[in-house]
């Protein structure tokens, strides 16, 4: 299996590339975002890749991070979820964006890549939730109270911040902004100031990540 290959980027399509390794030519289809950070033509180019085999064809992806591809093994583990659309989803969300989208659940912010109807991006939110939970408010708090501590930490009393979190981000969302936006500025201020903010400054903090 082919899992990283170095060359000369020898030509450039909608959705895939040649990179002259050796002499030889090697087509590898990548995001737009992989895309649109190449080099010029005829420069030293670096990819991961990830080797698809078939019995009627061998393809090859390629990803400039590690985060895209470690997320396009991700979408493409989903029911529903083949190749062209897990490069179709990181072509519209970067590893961050998608991120923070699965962890808050926000299916529009999925449903944007083409290919990807509501239904579908409910199955992304929910089948890979999970997998970043790490990410999520809830760890944000828990990590915020960790700091005060370690017997709080040990305590497990991380539970009302989460819900306020929680809370704060739905109030948000009530007020226009997408549950993406609203994730991540609420997010910020667990990180910056803590997690036993009260709710009523939880939201006017967010908001004023928000609109500055």
């Amino acid at each position: 299996m082919i899992a990283r290959l170095k060359g000369l980027l020898d030509e450039v399509g909608d959705d895939w590339l040649i990179i002259d390794v050796g002499g030889v030519g090697y087509l590898v289809f990548c995001s737009a975002r992989t895309l649109s950070r190449l080099p010029g033509r005829g420069e030293a180019v670096r990819l991961d890749i990830e080797t698809h085999v078939r019995e009627d064809h061998i393809h090859l992806y390629g990803f400039g991070d590690a985060p895209e591809r470690a997320w396009f093994k991700l979408l493409t583990g989903v029911q529903g979820v083949g190749a062209k659309v897990g490069l179709a989803i990181l072509s519209v969300l970067s590893p961050e964006q998608l991120t923070q989208a699965v962890a808050a659940g926000d299916k529009a912010a999925i449903a944007r890549a083409n290919g990807v109807g509501p239904k579908l991006a409910g199955r992304i939110a929910s089948e890979l939730k999970d997998k970043v939970g790490a990410l999520t408010l809830g760890a944000a708090a828990k990590a915020a109270v960790a700091g005060d501590g370690d017997t709080a930490a040990a305590s497990g009393d991380a539970g009302p911040a989460e819900s306020s979190a929680d809370d704060a981000v739905s109030a948000l969302v009530n007020l226009g902004y997408g549950r993406s936006e609203a994730f991540g500025a609420v997010a910020r201020v667990i990180q910056d100031h803590g997690a036993e903010v009260p709710l009523s400054e939880l939201v006017r903090l967010g908001l004023k990540e928000l609109t500055s």
